[in-house]
């Protein structure tokens, strides 16, 4: 059996704790030694509710008294490229969440260090992962729809997004913060790299619920072309108050393929005949892609094992970065855009 590998989780936040979870309770191949956060409160609970006794409010502080393998970043993305750069300046294998880095120069600095220490270096794209999006992918590249000519996808998320997500100087927008999951998708099922976009945003809950930033938007429609001749529409919705809802329709030459569904299991419940038939919806992404979750952290700690190169690689993240900059380009330049005009 392979050596368990040994992680240190950078953030002690929501999606620091769902991979703590999914470490500690679902696979024995790896395991969280050691937790990174910046604010105390947030260190202690979710160092205790894993069992997580080495904690520290610096990376730096990790490197030097702990001791693994690789780490899992999941702090805000501003914070990213140092983290992940000293990570792997330090020999430790990179698991980091999306959006990569705030613009190209940062994720060229994380591929490149990764690159020059040998270090292995995986996105948090877990779409690739879920099964209902990798049985799609298998069957597209089988031929089974022909060549995909349209992608239709959407994803809305029920939560106001944390302040700094909020404000273009700290973030690129529900375009990076959510969207981005789309724009890989899209990418990686057209089997093709975006060649324009045009992005539509606009502000209808922010003010009531106490957003003033510049610039800030709660939804979005853009569309696509991408290098194939493909067509792509994106749409999201943030906050999104009915619940999680990610979806996505592909038509090929010879037919079409449907991902997702709004119900979250099979079961209808029956009451009265004023309320009628009703159906449990998605709550939250972290149960829509709770699998999906669990088998990237499972891929990561293969290949590190392996010693084989990820599957959603920094090349991904950094596509995706594209597209989040040229979008926001679009909608602040109220024009289409070319990829060529941001990379």
């Amino acid at each position: 059996m392979p050596k368990a590998i040994n992680v240190c989780m950078v953030g002690a936040g929501r999606v620091g704790k769902l991979h703590s979870g999914t470490l500690k309770r679902y696979l024995p191949g790896g395991d969280v030694v050691a937790l990174v956060d910046k604010q105390p409160s947030m260190l202690k609970e979710t160092g205790k509710e894993f069992g997580i006794e080495n904690r520290y409010t610096s990376l730096e502080e990790a490197l030097d008294k702990a001791d693994f393998e690789a780490v899992v970043i999941t702090t805000p993305t501003p914070t990213h490229m140092k983290l992940a750069v000293l990570a792997a300046e330090e020999g430790k294998h990179v698991f980091l969440e999306k959006p990569m880095a705030m613009d190209l120069e940062e994720c060229d600095a994380i591929i490149d260090a990764c690159r020059e220490n040998g270090a292995l270096l995986q996105l948090g794209f877990m779409r690739h992962f879920d099964p209902d999006f990798r049985l799609a992918y298998d069957r597209i590249q089988a031929g089974e729809i022909g060549e995909p000519m349209q992608v239709k996808s959407l994803t809305n998320g029920p939560g106001l997004p944390p302040p700094w997500a909020t404000d273009l100087k700290t973030s690129n927008g529900n375009l990076a913060e959510v969207n981005s999951h789309d724009l890989d998708a899209t990418r990686w099922l057209m089997d093709s790299n975006p060649m324009r976009i045009y992005l539509e945003v606009a502000n209808f809950k922010g003010e009531e619920r106490g957003v003033h930033t510049e610039h800030y938007y709660d939804n979005l429609v853009a569309s696509l072309k991408f290098e194939s001749g493909g067509l792509a529409s994106i749409t999201g919705v943030c906050p999104c108050d009915y619940g999680y809802d990610a979806r996505m329709e592909i038509i090929g030459k010879k037919g079409i393929m449907i991902i997702g569904e709004l119900k979250s299991n099979a079961l209808t419940v029956g009451i009265d005949r004023d309320t009628g038939l009703v159906t449990p919806i998605f709550r939250r992404w972290q149960n829509r892609f709770e699998m999906a979750y669990i088998r990237e952290i499972e891929h990561f700690l293969e290949s590190i094992q392996q010693d084989t190169q990820p599957e959603v690689t920094g090349e991904d993240g950094r596509w995706a970065v594209a597209g989040v900059l040229a979008g926001t380009k679009s909608f602040l330049e109220e024009r289409p855009v070319m990829l060529s005009e941001v990379m």
